[in-house]
């Protein structure tokens, strides 16, 4: 298999870290590629005609994409448990908040490093930085429950979003009046899979 995708994205990462959780890295191939929304590279339209990133090339059938449709794909291939039937809705709405909150900050990265500075909308990235902050309020207040016991994907996409706030946006200050989620952020940070991924 061949991953295509950027270390830098979040939503590449969180393949990744599952790859690696799953003991799949040994099966898959980094192909990486250096994309955005006006520059996009060939390699990945020709895997996904959105022309986003990531794209799983599988050695038996097209490629597939989204990371969603990509960890569901190697935690099948693994047998694994990371979406367990008992929790499905939960952990697949809370699944979709973290990738929300990566969607949210990547988009604040474009307005800043893909568009001239008179073209800019501060209210813009600030409209961004409010969906991404109110899902992190929603996890503090709700969700941190299932952050808790075996691993599963949201941990991994929480994880992985709350990374790259770190990485891109780290001035927020995310954890402010979130002890619980950033004390739960500093001890899964410390797993290998997590720390072989760390964006550079």
């Amino acid at each position: 298999m061949k991953l295509i995708g950027s270390p830098t994205s979040p939503f590449v990462r969180k393949c990744v870290v599952v790859a690696h959780e799953l003991g799949l890295t040994d099966r898959i191939e980094m192909i990486e590629a250096a994309t955005t929304p006006l520059a996009t590279a060939p390699e990945v339209i020709a895997a996904n005609p959105l022309g986003k990133i990531p794209a799983l090339m599988r050695e038996d059938g097209p490629a597939i994409y989204d990371s969603r449709v990509i960890t569901q794909f190697l935690n099948a291939e693994a047998g694994a448990d990371l979406y367990p039937e008992a929790f499905k809705w939960e952990i697949l709405t809370l699944e979709a908040t973290a990738d929300a909150t990566m969607e949210a900050a990547v988009l604040m990265t474009y307005e800043a490093r893909l568009r001239d500075e008179s073209a800019r909308s501060q209210d813009w990235v600030e409209a961004q930085w409010g969906k991404a902050s109110r899902a992190l309020d929603a996890v503090q207040d709700r969700w941190m429950s299932h952050l808790s016991g075996p691993l599963n994907i949201t941990q991994i996409g929480m994880a992985c979003a709350l990374g790259y706030i770190d990485f891109r946006h780290d001035a927020r200050n995310w954890r402010e009046g979130r002890d619980e989620l950033a004390a739960w952020f500093e001890t899964f940070a410390k797993r290998e899979s997590f720390t072989a991924t760390m964006p550079g």
